[in-house]
């Protein structure tokens, strides 16, 4: 686009300064862009609510994308269309001409779309000889190639805020089974404490989740889930040391009991020695034993608050390559981290179910940090996928943390470093003998 051009609407149409300020940023937009026009369009439709468009605008926006004949927009080329109302109505599935006036319209003031009006407010081509459009009018589709990194940023986010927000109440599924599970197990075993304020406790924390919760209302939350859950466990592991206790105490008295007899029957033959009562039957023993086995397997099956095994810092420092994915081209927070992996996971080919079950198993964080590990990695893995699946197989089994995994790039990247400053360490030597 010629840089000192504008296009004025036709008609009643008035020029506004937030359209000539759109023209002025579409024609400075880099000429070597290129983007596949229906994967920018999935981008669009995820961003829809951030770039205020509605889903009828997006049919329309779908059927112009439809008349542009090439599947890549590249701004090396001319990105015009120019379909009548009619044909544009029969591929928007049947939109009146009022209604489609109105959601066209709406995507020029959204920044989608420009129109490049004729002096007679028509849209055509003029061709030369040869079959080739010299110049067109109708609706300029470069602003919506110009924007194409800020909607895939903003489609990242969205797509990853979506993704945590799943995991999060998975995380609080886990916590609540867990907790209705453990108390029920200490009441039916008589263990000591207040269980019933600690249930009332949980449904109160329960009943003050909304019926629509924002993701900080879910976190908070399990943050105080996961409080509660480590008191009960806290409770049951002190009930089952006091039951060990209590079994040991017993094992050393009968072994007492044993010698003291033994004694008394080589020093006394004939006499037999008086019973010495022991604090617990072995019913009792048994019994308590069982209950030790079941307090030590419910301990053992909680789901661990899978919070973050490694730093943030360390992470960014391992994996130097995500940094331009994330918002604005830095990464400050894990949600910012998140949302880089969000865009990195179509790069890998990486499925949706591989990342969702990682996030079960590692939590979200570690899931991220596990990504980027392994684009750092490059072309030493074939398949990101499969690799990904096999990290959250072994991390099922405790086979794996991401934090050996971190300390190994840290490690080869100060290697790296060292050996890189080994020739100029001696070429200065080289250079101070020969002088």
């Amino acid at each position: 686009m010629d840089s000192g051009h504008v296009t004025t609407p036709f008609g009643r149409r008035s020029m506004t300064f937030a359209l000539l300020a759109r023209q002025r940023q579409t024609s400075k937009s880099a000429p070597d862009t290129k983007r596949n026009k229906w994967k920018l369009f999935r981008a669009v439709c995820e961003a829809r609510e951030e770039l205020n468009v509605s889903d009828r605008s997006l049919s329309v926006l779908d059927a112009l994308l439809s008349f542009y004949p090439s599947e890549e927009l590249s701004a090396a080329n001319d990105l015009i269309v120019f379909p009548s109302n009619a044909q544009l109505s029969i591929r928007a599935r049947g939109m009146t001409a009022a209604t489609l006036r109105r959601h066209l319209a709406a995507l020029v003031d959204a920044g989608l779309i420009l129109r490049k009006d004729s002096a007679n407010g028509k849209r055509f081509a003029r061709r030369s000889r040869a079959g080739e459009i010299n110049e067109a009018f109708g609706f300029n589709l470069a602003p919506l190639l110009s924007r194409a990194k800020e909607i895939e940023g903003l489609a990242a986010k969205i797509t990853a805020d979506r993704e945590y927000f799943h995991a999060t109440r998975e995380r609080i599924s886990l916590c609540r089974r867990d907790i209705t599970k453990l108390i029920q197990l200490a009441m039916d075993g008589c263990v000591d404490g207040e269980w019933n304020q600690l249930h009332d406790r949980f449904r109160t924390f329960l009943a003050s989740l909304p019926r629509r919760p924002s993701l900080d209302e879910l976190q908070f939350l399990l943050n105080r889930l996961i409080d509660l859950r480590t008191t009960i466990v806290k409770l049951l592991d002190n009930h089952t040391k006091m039951q060990n206790m209590c079994a040991r105490e017993s094992q050393i008295e009968r072994h007492i009991q044993d010698s003291q007899t033994q004694s008394l029957n080589e020093s006394e033959a004939g006499q037999e020695a008086p019973p010495i009562r022991t604090c617990d039957s072995p019913a009792t023993i048994e019994l308590a034993k069982k209950k030790d086995r079941s307090v030590e397997e419910a301990l053992a099956d909680p789901v661990q608050s899978l919070k973050p095994t490694v730093a943030l810092d360390t992470v960014l420092r391992a994996c130097t390559e995500i940094h331009p994915y994330g918002p604005g081209g830095s990464i400050r927070s894990w949600r910012d981290l998140l949302t880089a992996t969000a865009v990195l996971r179509s790069m890998l080919q990486i499925s949706p179910s591989a990342f969702q079950q990682a996030c079960l198993v590692m939590g979200p964080e570690n899931a991220g940090a596990a990504i980027a590990c392994i684009f750092e990695k490059g072309g030493q893995i074939n398949s990101a996928g499969a690799y990904l699946r096999d990290l959250t197989r072994r991390a099922k089994q405790r086979q794996f943390t991401i934090k050996p995994m971190v300390s190994a790039l840290l490690k080869s990247k100060a290697l790296i470093s060292r050996n890189e400053a080994a020739p100029s360490q001696a070429t200065r030597t080289i250079r101070v003998r020969s002088g």
